[in-house]
């Protein structure tokens, strides 16, 4: 329910003001990274190994970032 009032605030924030749509990419971004970030922790717990944010940050592609760009909205 939370994510829902999130999602159209940004919505709302993209169209009403001058820096919104950098906002909604930077919402996306740190959405996406927390994803990653949890899946690589239990990954990598599972294995008996540590995840890096640096590995997180290198395995990140611009094209997941568009995919969730069209999810989130």
């Amino acid at each position: 329910m939370v994510w829902a009032w999130l999602k159209m605030a940004m919505a709302v924030a993209v169209v009403l003001l001058p820096g919104g749509f950098p906002v909604l990419l930077a919402y996306i971004a740190v959405r996406t990274l927390r994803a990653r970030w949890l899946h690589a922790r239990a990954e990598a717990q599972s294995h008996g190994a540590e995840a890096s944010l640096r590995s997180v940050l290198a395995s990140l592609h611009f094209k997941e970032l568009v995919r969730e760009a069209r999810s989130a909205l």
